[in-house]
């Protein structure tokens, strides 16, 4: 599957890199370090911690204490934001990577008591169905092949009432935001963000591949400014 989708311009699928990513090797490394610390730096610039609580709380209309798991929480702000945006709603803070969740659990979130900490592979979850209201996965999709990401859209449906998916939108244009990336983490960071705007699935792939799930969802997509892709998945009745 072309990360434009399966009718993907000739342009499109030049765009397109398999380049590896500091922040995807296996073993952390300096670089991946700088990476985390400038992705960090460039959410917070650019309020995307913001952005992405505001939408998953819209997910959650309608619960008075909605229980929200957010997959590949890294350094955990967004669930620090959610909490401060939300008095009452309860996250499961997980990422697939077991020091990380310790790094968490160290931290403030490991003290509150509004939040659990979990190991949780995004693709293979270990959880009844339905037991979130929200799952949440936020600024990660093109770090997953289109093989992951059917098992994410699967499984995150299966545990949770809907799936939010928010990542980069697919635009040669967004190339223009690589100084902000030398700013925020010079050009480790610029290295990592160049490869992952090229990454970023198009709205017509996520839905591509939402059809080909092995269990039947419903997907509906679109833009969010200031640049990003918003995919909000269910099962299928």
């Amino acid at each position: 599957m072309p990360r434009g989708g399966p009718d993907a311009p000739w342009w499109d699928r030049l765009y397109e890199t398999d380049r590896p990513e500091y922040i995807d090797q296996p073993a952390r490394t300096v670089e991946t370090g700088k990476v985390l610390r400038g992705l960090d730096r460039f959410q917070l610039m650019t309020r995307a911690y913001r952005v992405c609580s505001r939408l998953t709380l819209a997910e959650t209309a309608g619960a008075e204490r909605p229980r929200i798991l957010e997959l590949g929480a890294g350094r955990g702000r967004m669930t620090q934001r959610l909490l401060a945006d939300h008095p009452t709603a309860r996250v499961t803070v997980s990422d697939v990577n077991a020091a990380s969740v310790e790094v968490l659990r160290a931290g403030p979130l490991g003290s509150d008591p509004r939040v659990d900490l979990r190991v949780v592979d995004a693709t293979d979850i270990d959880a009844p169905d339905n037991t979130w209201d929200v799952a949440v996965f936020c600024m990660a999709l093109h770090h997953l092949t289109p093989d992951l990401v059917q098992k994410l859209m699967a499984e995150g449906t299966r545990v949770a009432r809907r799936l939010l998916i928010v990542d980069g939108w697919r635009n040669p244009g967004f190339l223009a935001i690589t100084p902000l990336f030398v700013l925020t983490g010079g050009l480790t960071q610029a290295h990592d963000g160049v490869i992952s705007l090229r990454k970023c699935y198009s709205a017509r792939a996520v839905e591509a591949m939402a059809a080909r799930c092995a269990t039947p969802v419903s997907v509906r997509c679109r833009f969010s400014l200031p640049g990003y892709l918003v995919a909000s998945l269910a099962a299928a009745p």
